[in-house]
């Protein structure tokens, strides 16, 4: 049976103060189940992204990254 959030969310307000709570303690339970079953993040996967990022020059500074993007809106509305 598949209802819309909105009918849902109507017919959860017409349950007793109780059973709401009964109905936040399963949605919560039903979602930390779903999440604890997605795969974390490895810590070589943020050793890897980390390296992607890493490179010889030296970091940009405040002005040539203001500079770029007033380049960048000047080539983009000019």
């Amino acid at each position: 049976m598949s209802m819309s959030w909105e009918k849902l969310r109507k017919e959860a307000d017409q349950l007793s103060v109780s059973d709401r709570l009964l109905l936040v303690e399963a949605m919560i339970r039903s979602l930390s189940d779903e999440l604890r079953t997605r795969p974390e993040p490895t810590e070589g996967t943020l050793t890897h992204l980390r390296g992607i990022l890493k490179n010889d020059q030296p970091s940009l500074t405040d002005e040539k990254v203001a500079a770029m993007r007033e380049e960048r809106l000047k080539e983009k509305y000019l």
